[in-house]
Protein backbone atom coordinates (compact mmCIF):
# COMPACT_ATOMS: atom_id res chain seq x y z
CA UNK A 1 0.00 0.00 0.00
CA UNK A 2 2.57 2.27 1.05
CA UNK A 3 4.44 1.45 -2.43
CA UNK A 4 1.32 2.34 -3.88
CA UNK A 5 0.51 5.74 -2.42
CA UNK A 6 4.55 6.76 -2.89
CA UNK A 7 3.65 6.03 -6.58
CA UNK A 8 0.56 8.49 -6.85
CA UNK A 9 2.85 11.24 -5.27
CA UNK A 10 5.07 10.92 -7.53
CA UNK A 11 2.67 11.24 -10.34
CA UNK A 12 1.18 13.95 -8.68
CA UNK A 13 4.67 16.07 -8.42
CA UNK A 14 5.57 15.33 -12.13
CA UNK A 15 2.36 16.61 -13.12
CA UNK A 16 2.96 20.08 -10.98
CA UNK A 17 6.44 20.47 -12.24
CA UNK A 18 5.51 19.86 -16.06
CA UNK A 19 3.24 22.51 -15.98
CA UNK A 20 5.70 24.96 -13.73
CA UNK A 21 8.08 24.54 -16.48
CA UNK A 22 5.95 25.13 -19.30
CA UNK A 23 4.83 28.16 -17.73
CA UNK A 24 8.14 29.25 -16.48
CA UNK A 25 11.24 27.94 -18.81
CA UNK A 26 12.30 28.09 -22.33
CA UNK A 27 10.92 24.63 -23.48
CA UNK A 28 9.83 24.81 -27.47
CA UNK A 29 12.06 23.24 -29.51
CA UNK A 30 14.24 24.94 -31.57
CA UNK A 31 13.28 23.38 -34.24
CA UNK A 32 10.69 24.91 -36.56
CA UNK A 33 7.28 23.22 -37.33
CA UNK A 34 7.42 24.17 -40.69
CA UNK A 35 5.07 26.63 -41.49
CA UNK A 36 7.05 29.48 -43.12
CA UNK A 37 7.53 27.18 -45.94
CA UNK A 38 4.09 27.07 -46.14
CA UNK A 39 2.68 29.47 -48.65
CA UNK A 40 -1.12 30.09 -49.24
CA UNK A 41 -1.59 31.58 -52.81
CA UNK A 42 -3.37 35.31 -52.30
CA UNK A 43 -6.21 36.03 -54.13
CA UNK A 44 -6.97 39.83 -55.21
CA UNK A 45 -10.09 40.00 -55.88
CA UNK A 46 -12.48 37.55 -53.94
CA UNK A 47 -16.02 36.91 -54.82
CA UNK A 48 -17.87 36.76 -52.20
CA UNK A 49 -18.41 39.03 -48.84
CA UNK A 50 -16.32 38.38 -45.90
CA UNK A 51 -19.31 37.74 -43.51
CA UNK A 52 -20.10 35.19 -46.09
CA UNK A 53 -16.81 33.06 -44.57
CA UNK A 54 -18.13 29.89 -42.46
CA UNK A 55 -15.34 28.49 -40.28
CA UNK A 56 -17.56 26.10 -38.57
CA UNK A 57 -17.21 22.03 -38.94
CA UNK A 58 -18.48 19.41 -36.53
CA UNK A 59 -16.20 17.41 -34.44
CA UNK A 60 -17.52 13.79 -32.78
CA UNK A 61 -20.77 14.67 -33.64
CA UNK A 62 -21.11 17.99 -32.32
CA UNK A 63 -21.20 21.21 -34.08
CA UNK A 64 -17.96 23.50 -33.61
CA UNK A 65 -17.58 27.11 -34.75
CA UNK A 66 -14.51 26.87 -35.88
CA UNK A 67 -12.11 23.83 -35.93
CA UNK A 68 -10.08 24.32 -33.02
CA UNK A 69 -8.87 22.50 -29.97
CA UNK A 70 -7.17 23.52 -27.16
CA UNK A 71 -4.74 20.40 -27.03
CA UNK A 72 -4.14 18.47 -24.13
CA UNK A 73 -2.13 19.66 -20.87
CA UNK A 74 -2.65 18.96 -17.76
CA UNK A 75 -4.58 17.75 -14.82
CA UNK A 76 -4.21 15.56 -11.67
CA UNK A 77 -2.31 18.03 -9.86
CA UNK A 78 -4.26 21.38 -7.64
CA UNK A 79 -3.11 23.70 -10.07
CA UNK A 80 -3.98 21.97 -13.02
CA UNK A 81 -8.04 22.18 -11.65
CA UNK A 82 -7.87 26.30 -12.45
CA UNK A 83 -5.68 25.70 -15.64
CA UNK A 84 -8.85 22.88 -17.01
CA UNK A 85 -11.69 25.51 -15.87
CA UNK A 86 -10.48 28.23 -17.39
CA UNK A 87 -10.11 26.92 -20.85
CA UNK A 88 -13.16 25.10 -20.68
CA UNK A 89 -15.05 27.71 -20.25
CA UNK A 90 -13.70 30.02 -22.89
CA UNK A 91 -13.72 26.64 -25.18
CA UNK A 92 -17.26 26.70 -24.72
CA UNK A 93 -18.17 30.32 -24.88
CA UNK A 94 -16.00 30.15 -28.21
CA UNK A 95 -17.51 26.94 -29.21
CA UNK A 96 -14.16 24.89 -29.70
CA UNK A 97 -12.59 22.17 -28.51
CA UNK A 98 -10.70 20.67 -25.82
CA UNK A 99 -8.83 17.77 -24.34
CA UNK A 100 -6.97 17.42 -21.55
CA UNK A 101 -4.01 15.95 -19.74
CA UNK A 102 -3.80 12.02 -18.91
CA UNK A 103 -5.83 11.01 -16.74
CA UNK A 104 -3.53 8.40 -15.20
CA UNK A 105 -3.25 10.48 -11.93
CA UNK A 106 -6.98 10.83 -11.31
CA UNK A 107 -7.48 6.27 -12.51
CA UNK A 108 -4.50 5.53 -9.65
CA UNK A 109 -6.43 8.27 -7.44
CA UNK A 110 -9.74 8.74 -7.54
CA UNK A 111 -9.92 12.39 -5.58
CA UNK A 112 -8.10 13.82 -8.36
CA UNK A 113 -10.95 13.13 -10.82
CA UNK A 114 -11.75 16.58 -9.89
CA UNK A 115 -9.10 18.63 -12.00
CA UNK A 116 -10.13 17.25 -14.97
CA UNK A 117 -14.05 17.21 -14.73
CA UNK A 118 -15.14 20.27 -16.66
CA UNK A 119 -18.63 19.08 -18.36
CA UNK A 120 -20.56 20.95 -15.97
CA UNK A 121 -19.00 24.22 -17.17
CA UNK A 122 -18.65 23.19 -20.68
CA UNK A 123 -21.95 21.30 -21.71
CA UNK A 124 -21.74 21.47 -25.20
CA UNK A 125 -18.17 21.12 -27.01
CA UNK A 126 -16.45 17.87 -27.63
CA UNK A 127 -14.70 16.82 -24.76
CA UNK A 128 -11.25 14.29 -24.97
CA UNK A 129 -9.84 12.34 -22.45
CA UNK A 130 -6.57 11.57 -22.64
CA UNK A 131 -4.57 8.30 -21.33
CA UNK A 132 -0.90 6.69 -22.39
CA UNK A 133 -0.43 3.98 -25.21
CA UNK A 134 2.39 2.55 -22.80
CA UNK A 135 -0.09 2.23 -19.86
CA UNK A 136 -1.29 -0.36 -21.53
CA UNK A 137 1.53 -2.56 -21.36
CA UNK A 138 1.60 -1.97 -17.84
CA UNK A 139 -1.65 -3.60 -16.78
CA UNK A 140 -4.10 -0.96 -18.18
CA UNK A 141 -7.53 -2.61 -20.15
CA UNK A 142 -10.65 -1.66 -20.72
CA UNK A 143 -12.13 -0.76 -17.09
CA UNK A 144 -9.27 2.09 -17.37
CA UNK A 145 -10.03 2.45 -20.96
CA UNK A 146 -14.26 3.35 -20.26
CA UNK A 147 -13.52 5.25 -16.66
CA UNK A 148 -11.02 7.75 -18.86
CA UNK A 149 -14.07 8.78 -20.72
CA UNK A 150 -17.15 8.18 -18.14
CA UNK A 151 -15.53 9.84 -15.49
CA UNK A 152 -15.15 12.75 -17.24
CA UNK A 153 -18.49 12.36 -19.30
CA UNK A 154 -16.42 13.07 -22.67
CA UNK A 155 -17.00 12.46 -25.95
CA UNK A 156 -13.54 10.93 -27.31
CA UNK A 157 -10.45 9.38 -26.19
CA UNK A 158 -6.98 10.12 -27.01
CA UNK A 159 -4.36 7.87 -26.32
CA UNK A 160 -1.09 9.60 -26.07
CA UNK A 161 2.33 8.40 -28.03
CA UNK A 162 5.11 9.55 -26.05
CA UNK A 163 8.30 7.09 -26.44
CA UNK A 164 10.76 9.72 -26.80
CA UNK A 165 9.49 11.76 -23.59
CA UNK A 166 9.44 8.25 -21.52
CA UNK A 167 13.04 6.88 -22.35
CA UNK A 168 14.74 10.23 -21.34
CA UNK A 169 12.55 10.56 -18.37
CA UNK A 170 14.45 8.72 -15.42
CA UNK A 171 11.37 6.83 -13.83
CA UNK A 172 10.02 6.59 -17.51
CA UNK A 173 8.07 3.73 -18.61
CA UNK A 174 9.93 1.72 -20.94
CA UNK A 175 7.64 -1.73 -21.48
CA UNK A 176 5.86 -0.58 -24.77
CA UNK A 177 5.71 -4.63 -26.41
CA UNK A 178 2.36 -5.08 -28.11
CA UNK A 179 1.08 -1.76 -26.52
CA UNK A 180 -0.40 -0.72 -29.74
CA UNK A 181 -1.82 -4.54 -30.35
CA UNK A 182 -3.95 -4.13 -27.11
CA UNK A 183 -5.56 -0.97 -27.64
CA UNK A 184 -6.32 -2.63 -30.92
CA UNK A 185 -8.04 -5.18 -29.35
CA UNK A 186 -9.60 -2.36 -26.65
CA UNK A 187 -11.17 -0.44 -29.24
CA UNK A 188 -13.13 -3.36 -30.37
CA UNK A 189 -15.17 -2.88 -27.48
CA UNK A 190 -16.24 0.61 -26.94
CA UNK A 191 -18.62 2.64 -27.77
CA UNK A 192 -16.54 5.99 -28.39
CA UNK A 193 -13.85 7.31 -30.60
CA UNK A 194 -10.35 6.83 -29.96
CA UNK A 195 -7.39 9.18 -31.34
CA UNK A 196 -3.91 8.39 -31.56
CA UNK A 197 -2.05 11.19 -30.40
CA UNK A 198 1.65 12.07 -30.71
CA UNK A 199 3.16 14.63 -27.78
CA UNK A 200 5.97 16.44 -29.66
CA UNK A 201 7.57 14.56 -31.92
CA UNK A 202 5.80 13.68 -34.73
CA UNK A 203 3.92 11.04 -36.51
CA UNK A 204 5.48 9.75 -39.51
CA UNK A 205 3.35 7.85 -43.26
CA UNK A 206 4.57 4.20 -41.32
CA UNK A 207 3.32 5.02 -38.35
CA UNK A 208 -0.29 6.56 -39.49
CA UNK A 209 -1.09 3.33 -41.83
CA UNK A 210 -0.28 1.00 -38.65
CA UNK A 211 -2.65 3.33 -36.54
CA UNK A 212 -5.42 3.46 -39.00
CA UNK A 213 -5.40 -0.19 -39.67
CA UNK A 214 -5.34 -0.81 -35.38
CA UNK A 215 -8.76 1.07 -35.11
CA UNK A 216 -8.00 5.04 -34.45
CA UNK A 217 -10.84 7.20 -35.33
CA UNK A 218 -8.05 9.72 -35.82
CA UNK A 219 -4.48 11.49 -35.74
CA UNK A 220 -3.32 14.62 -34.16
CA UNK A 221 0.17 14.80 -35.30
CA UNK A 222 1.47 16.60 -32.58
CA UNK A 223 4.81 17.05 -34.54
CA UNK A 224 8.23 18.80 -33.65
CA UNK A 225 7.78 23.01 -33.38
CA UNK A 226 6.17 23.33 -29.96
CA UNK A 227 6.73 22.26 -26.65
CA UNK A 228 9.72 19.59 -26.61
CA UNK A 229 8.72 17.30 -23.37
CA UNK A 230 12.08 15.70 -23.98
CA UNK A 231 13.61 19.33 -22.89
CA UNK A 232 10.91 19.27 -19.86
CA UNK A 233 12.53 16.00 -18.67
CA UNK A 234 15.83 17.65 -18.94
CA UNK A 235 14.99 20.88 -16.60
CA UNK A 236 12.86 18.73 -14.23
CA UNK A 237 16.42 17.52 -12.36
CA UNK A 238 18.42 19.91 -10.41
CA UNK A 239 21.85 20.93 -12.05
CA UNK A 240 24.08 17.74 -10.53
CA UNK A 241 21.78 15.43 -12.08
CA UNK A 242 20.54 17.11 -15.07
CA UNK A 243 19.07 15.16 -17.40
CA UNK A 244 21.36 15.19 -20.65
CA UNK A 245 19.16 12.90 -22.69
CA UNK A 246 16.24 15.16 -22.68
CA UNK A 247 18.43 17.53 -23.57
CA UNK A 248 20.24 16.09 -26.78
CA UNK A 249 16.67 14.89 -28.01
CA UNK A 250 15.25 18.02 -27.25
CA UNK A 251 14.43 18.54 -31.52
CA UNK A 252 13.94 14.81 -32.02
CA UNK A 253 11.29 14.10 -34.30
CA UNK A 254 8.96 15.17 -37.75
CA UNK A 255 8.05 18.75 -38.20
CA UNK A 256 4.13 19.40 -38.01
CA UNK A 257 3.51 20.79 -41.58
CA UNK A 258 5.49 17.58 -42.71
CA UNK A 259 3.96 15.42 -40.31
CA UNK A 260 0.49 16.50 -41.72
CA UNK A 261 1.27 16.22 -45.40
CA UNK A 262 2.39 12.26 -44.49
CA UNK A 263 -0.44 11.09 -42.26
CA UNK A 264 -3.16 13.10 -44.28
CA UNK A 265 -1.48 11.36 -47.44
CA UNK A 266 -1.11 7.89 -45.98
CA UNK A 267 -4.60 7.47 -44.48
CA UNK A 268 -8.03 8.47 -44.79
CA UNK A 269 -8.57 9.49 -41.18
CA UNK A 270 -8.91 12.76 -39.72
CA UNK A 271 -6.32 14.62 -38.93
CA UNK A 272 -5.44 17.26 -36.41
CA UNK A 273 -2.96 19.51 -36.59
CA UNK A 274 -0.98 20.17 -33.39
CA UNK A 275 2.82 21.02 -32.53
CA UNK A 276 3.96 25.05 -32.92
CA UNK A 277 0.61 25.98 -34.17
CA UNK A 278 0.77 29.40 -33.35
CA UNK A 279 -2.45 31.03 -34.38
CA UNK A 280 -5.10 31.21 -37.56
CA UNK A 281 -2.57 31.29 -40.16
CA UNK A 282 -0.84 28.17 -39.42
CA UNK A 283 -4.12 26.42 -38.92
CA UNK A 284 -5.32 27.06 -42.35
CA UNK A 285 -1.59 26.24 -43.65
CA UNK A 286 -2.26 22.90 -41.49
CA UNK A 287 -6.27 22.50 -43.43
CA UNK A 288 -5.10 23.30 -46.62
CA UNK A 289 -1.78 20.44 -46.39
CA UNK A 290 -4.35 18.29 -45.41
CA UNK A 291 -5.83 18.37 -41.78
CA UNK A 292 -9.40 18.77 -40.49
CA UNK A 293 -8.32 20.53 -37.63
CA UNK A 294 -5.90 22.24 -35.78
CA UNK A 295 -4.80 22.91 -32.06
CA UNK A 296 -2.08 24.22 -29.16
CA UNK A 297 -1.45 24.39 -25.77
CA UNK A 298 1.31 26.22 -24.59
CA UNK A 299 -0.06 29.41 -26.14
CA UNK A 300 -3.17 28.82 -24.07
CA UNK A 301 -1.27 28.39 -20.75
CA UNK A 302 -0.43 31.61 -19.08
CA UNK A 303 -3.48 32.75 -20.12
CA UNK A 304 -5.51 30.06 -18.47
CA UNK A 305 -3.56 30.78 -15.29
CA UNK A 306 -4.99 34.28 -15.32
CA UNK A 307 -8.91 33.98 -16.26
CA UNK A 308 -10.81 32.51 -19.22
CA UNK A 309 -11.46 35.77 -20.42
CA UNK A 310 -7.90 35.59 -21.25
CA UNK A 311 -7.98 32.49 -22.87
CA UNK A 312 -11.28 33.80 -24.78
CA UNK A 313 -9.02 36.56 -25.93
CA UNK A 314 -6.52 33.78 -28.16
CA UNK A 315 -8.93 32.18 -28.97
CA UNK A 316 -11.27 34.72 -30.66
CA UNK A 317 -7.75 36.03 -31.89
CA UNK A 318 -7.09 32.19 -33.89
CA UNK A 319 -10.70 31.97 -35.38
CA UNK A 320 -9.98 35.70 -36.61
CA UNK A 321 -6.46 35.00 -38.42
CA UNK A 322 -8.40 32.06 -40.06
CA UNK A 323 -11.32 33.97 -41.35
CA UNK A 324 -9.00 36.24 -42.47
CA UNK A 325 -6.61 33.85 -44.67
CA UNK A 326 -9.91 32.01 -45.95
CA UNK A 327 -11.03 35.10 -46.92
CA UNK A 328 -7.73 35.86 -48.75
CA UNK A 329 -7.33 32.80 -50.26
CA UNK A 330 -11.21 32.56 -51.68
CA UNK A 331 -12.11 29.95 -49.58
CA UNK A 332 -16.23 30.23 -48.33
CA UNK A 333 -15.45 26.83 -46.00
CA UNK A 334 -13.04 24.92 -44.66
CA UNK A 335 -14.15 21.98 -47.36
CA UNK A 336 -12.88 24.92 -50.24
CA UNK A 337 -9.87 25.63 -48.20
CA UNK A 338 -8.56 21.92 -48.08
CA UNK A 339 -8.74 22.28 -51.93
CA UNK A 340 -6.48 25.34 -52.26
CA UNK A 341 -3.54 25.75 -53.48
CA UNK A 342 -0.13 25.72 -51.61
CA UNK A 343 3.31 26.10 -52.59
CA UNK A 344 5.99 24.51 -50.30
CA UNK A 345 9.05 25.61 -50.04
CA UNK A 346 12.77 24.99 -48.23
CA UNK A 347 13.30 22.27 -45.55
CA UNK A 348 9.71 20.88 -46.05
CA UNK A 349 9.73 20.41 -49.93
CA UNK A 350 13.24 18.84 -49.12
CA UNK A 351 11.99 16.46 -46.89
CA UNK A 352 8.49 15.72 -48.57
CA UNK A 353 10.68 15.16 -51.82
CA UNK A 354 13.25 12.84 -50.25
CA UNK A 355 10.09 10.67 -49.28
CA UNK A 356 8.89 10.44 -52.94
CA UNK A 357 6.48 12.92 -52.23
CA UNK A 358 6.02 15.92 -55.82
CA UNK A 359 5.05 18.60 -53.98
CA UNK A 360 3.66 19.98 -57.17
CA UNK A 361 0.32 18.65 -56.99
CA UNK A 362 -0.14 21.19 -53.85
CA UNK A 363 0.25 23.90 -56.08
CA UNK A 364 -2.04 22.98 -59.01
CA UNK A 365 -4.98 21.37 -57.44
CA UNK A 366 -6.94 24.60 -58.71
CA UNK A 367 -6.88 24.85 -62.17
Amino acid sequence: MKGGEDKIKIIEKRKEDHLKLCLRDEVETDFSAGFEDVHLIHMSVPDFDFDDVDTSCNLFGKKMDAPIIIEAMTGGAEIAHKVNTNIARAAEECGVAMGVGSVRAAIENKELWYTYQVREVAPSIPLISNLGLVQFSNGYGLDEMVEAVEAMEADALAIHLNPLQEVVQPEGDRKWKNSLDMVSDLMNHVNFPVIAKETGAGISREVAVKLEKAGFKAIDVGGVGGTSFAMVEHLRHDEESKNELGRVFKDWGVPTAISIVECSMSTSLPVIASGGVRGGLDGAKSIALGASYFGGARPFLKAAMESHEKVKEIIERWKAELKVAMFLVGARNLEELKKKNVVITGFVKEWLEARGINVKIFASRES
